[in-house]
């Protein structure tokens, strides 16, 4: 494949000033979880044709990093049970200019493949536990192994991360009640811990997401009574979406993720490719662009899609819209939109 030609742009940047050094990079839509929020119980999984190649998946990475893309986190489904994942990490750790190369994962592969995911080139984690009551972890995730995610969690602080963060999605009158349990699960392994407001993604049944948001506000509240918590600022655009808060008592940072009450839009410095090669160019909207069509192009080079990707800058959004009237109604799960 050709390298960058030197016609195109070093950085990418789009229509409103918004540099974007951050790819999230869908390697499945597979998962062995079928968590409540984020998929239907039973779900039709995209064919193999339509599915990005490793190959495909790694030359995509490339391209962006040759624009300037420092950050690349490996979402899915669920990265870990893609087949030659481990392949792909360690090719994707050696590019020129990546600083960070994360994974987002439900912890439930951790166990067995930390330590290769670390020496491969992982600098970062991000780990999903919305609960730690075994039978509501069941309830949540429909098919999940609360203790064997645990142990992954244990090992993938013995790996030794650059940096371990859970996820957790709070939903009112199911797991509500367990926030400060989590925070101190957090403190006792050392990592950080991040509440996320529910995304509105797919067409879900299980739950009324009207009824079952909790705001990051309330969550922060009941958090600050128990442990005084103290700003970091704003979310920055290298840092994410998360305003993060410190203890003074422990190293773990409390964060939280608010698409609904706190519009982060104009620090978005990130698109995503779906595995099916689609790059969205935001979370909450269906401005995108037909990657994996380039790739399979008679007489592909390498710069047909640089040149893709540079144009799509100009399809990024300004903002998305979640939860106001009107507003566009997003039918693609989150397995299928990339973590």
């Amino acid at each position: 494949m050709n390298s960058i030609q030197s016609s195109f742009p070093q950085t990418l940047v789009d229509r409103f000033q918004r540099r974007v050094d951050y790819l999230r990079l869908s390697v499945t839509d597979r998962c062995d979880f079928r968590c409540v929020y984020c998929m239907a119980e039973d779900m039709q999984f995209l064919p193999r044709r339509e599915v990005l190649s490793l190959e495909e998946l790694y030359e995509v990475a490339r391209a962006f990093t040759q624009l300037g893309v420092s950050k690349v986190r490996l979402t899915g489904g669920e990265p870990l049970v893609r087949r030659g994942i481990l392949g792909l990490v360690e090719q994707l750790g050696k590019l020129p200019g990546l600083r960070e190369l994360a994974l987002t994962t439900n912890g439930s592969q951790l166990t067995k493949m930390a330590p290769a995911l670390r020496e491969g080139g992982i600098t970062s984690v991000n780990i999903s536990l919305d609960t730690l009551d075994a039978e509501r972890f069941r309830e949540l995730t429909r098919t999940g192994d609360l203790e064997a995610v645990l142990r992954g969690i244990e090992a993938a602080v013995a790996a030794g991360f650059d940096r371990i963060r859970l996820n957790a999605v709070i939903l009112r009158g199911r797991n509500d009640h367990e926030v400060l349990d989590l925070v101190r699960y957090a403190r006792e392994q050392a990592v950080d811990i991040t509440f996320i407001e529910e995304m509105p993604l797919g067409h879900i049944v299980e739950h009324d997401r009207g009824l079952s948001l909790a705001s990051s506000a309330e969550l922060q509240r009941q958090i600050d009574a128990e442990f005084p918590l103290q700003s970091q600022g704003d979310p920055s655009g290298a840092a994410g979406p998360a305003r993060y808060f410190r203890m003074a008592d422990s190293t773990s940072r409390v964060g939280f993720i608010s698409p609904h009450s706190n519009n982060f839009c104009h620090l978005c410095n990130r698109v995503r490719l779906t595995v099916s090669g689609r790059l969205l160019l935001c979370l909450g909207n269906e401005h995108s662009v037909d990657l994996r069509e380039v790739l399979r192009r008679p007489g592909y080079d390498s710069a047909q899609l640089v040149e893709a990707i540079v144009s799509a800058m100009n399809l990024k959004p300004e903002r998305h819209h979640f939860g106001e009237e009107g507003a566009t109604d997003i039918v693609r799960f989150m397995n299928m939109t990339g973590g």
